[in-house]
C-alpha cells in the first residue's frame, strides 16, 4: 500500500510540473510575441511617409544663384525645368523635400545675380507661352495667383534679426514698342507687387507714382515710381504653413493672407499701371549680401490663372 501511494504522489508531482513547464512556456512566447508587435508597431509609426509636390511647371522657368557674373545667373525654361529632380545645376538650388512633400527653393549670396540686382534668387519666373518672356499679361486682362508656402531655415543679420525674404512678385515689363520709346536697352519695368517673409511676418509693398502728373511716356520710366511704405499682415506665420493669394483685374489689386486678411489696392498709381505687361514670381529671393546668408523657401502648392 505503501508503495502505491508513493507511486500516485510521484505521478502527481509530474503532472504538476508539467502543467507548471507548459504554461510558462506558452507565457513566454505569449511576452515574446507582445514585445514583438510592439516593435512592429513603434517602427510602422516612427516610418515618414514620403510625399511628393505636385506643382505643375510647364509655365515656370527658374533662376537659380549658379554661374557667373551680374546678368550671369543661369536660368532653365520649359521643358527642361520639369527635369529639375536629375538636373544637376538645379539639384542644389531646388529640389523635392519628400519628408515635408514641399518643393524647395535654396538660396545664398553668389556672384551670380541677374542683369538689374545685387542680390541673389532661386525664384520661379510665370511664362504663360512655356519658354518666351515675351508672352505676357495686363491688368485689364487679369491675374490670379495662389500658393501655399512656408520659410524653411533662413540666416540672421548681426542685428538679430532674420534675412528677409521676397517669396513673390508680380513684375512689370515694357513691351518691345514702350522699350523703344523711352530708349531703353531691355524690357525691364518695376514690380508693382513684392511680397516679403520679414521676421515671421508677412509684408507687402507695391509702387506708387512719385507725381500724379506724370506723362504716358514718362510713366514707362522706373525712375517715375518709388515704394509705398508697406503694410504687414497682423497674423505672425513664423515657420508655419500659410497660403498668399493675389487678384488682379484693371485699376485694382487684392493681396490676401489665409484667407483671413486682405490688402486692397485701387488708388490712383494702381490705375495707371495697366500701361505695363507683367507676370508673377514665387520663390526665393534673398534680400542680403552678407556673409554666409542663406535661406530655404518651401512651395507646397502653387496655381495662377488668367
Amino acid at each position: 500500500m505503501i508503495k502505491k501511494k508513493n507511486l500516485r504522489r510521484e505521478v502527481l508531482v509530474c503532472i504538476v510540473l508539467i502543467f507548471l513547464t507548459v504554461s510558462a512556456t506558452a507565457q513566454d512566447k505569449k511576452g515574446s510575441a507582445t514585445v514583438s508587435d510592439v516593435k512592429i508597431q513603434k517602427k510602422k509609426k516612427n516610418r515618414k511617409k514620403i510625399k511628393l509636390p505636385e506643382i505643375d511647371l510647364n509655365n515656370w522657368k527658374v533662376t537659380i544663384p549658379g554661374g557667373e557674373g551680374k546678368g550671369g545667373a543661369i536660368s532653365v525654361a520649359p521643358p527642361s525645368i520639369l527635369d529639375y529632380g536629375s538636373n544637376e545645376t538645379l539639384k542644389p538650388f531646388m529640389f523635392n523635400d519628400s519628408l515635408k512633400g514641399a518643393l524647395a527653393f535654396y538660396a545664398y549670396p553668389t556672384s551670380a545675380t541677374t542683369a538689374n540686382t545685387k542680390y541673389s534668387r532661386s525664384e520661379l519666373r510665370e511664362q504663360m507661352v512655356p519658354g518666351d518672356d515675351n508672352v505676357n499679361w495686363t491688368f485689364a486682362e487679369g491675374g490670379y495667383l495662389k500658393a501655399k508656402m512656408a520659410m524653411g531655415k533662413v540666416s540672421k543679420a548681426k542685428n538679430g534679426k532674420y534675412h528677409k525674404v521676397i517669396i513673390a512678385q508680380i513684375h512689370g515689363r515694357l513691351t518691345n514698342e514702350q522699350r523703344e520709346l523711352i530708349g531703353q536697352k531691355d524690357n525691364n519695368a518695376p514690380p508693382i507687387l513684392k511680397v516679403y517673409w520679414q521676421n515671421g511676418r508677412i509684408r507687402v509693398k507695391t509702387k506708387v507714382l512719385k507725381f500724379a502728373g506724370v506723362d504716358n511716356k514718362g510713366i514707362l520710366h522706373k525712375e517715375a515710381w518709388t515704394d509705398d511704405k508697406g503694410r504687414n499682415f497682423e497674423d505672425e506665420v513664423g515657420f508655419r504653413k500659410f497660403t498668399i493669394e493675389v487678384k488682379v483685374t484693371d485699376g485694382k489689386m487684392v493681396v490676401s493672407l489665409n484667407k483671413s486678411e486682405f490688402f486692397v489696392y485701387d488708388d490712383a498709381s494702381i490705375k495707371r499701371w495697366g500701361v505695363f505687361e507683367n507676370y508673377f514670381k514665387v520663390g526665393n529671393y534673398l534680400q542680403t549680401r552678407d556673409q554666409g546668408a542663406h535661406a530655404t523657401v518651401n512651395l507646397y502648392e502653387l496655381e495662377v490663372s488668367h
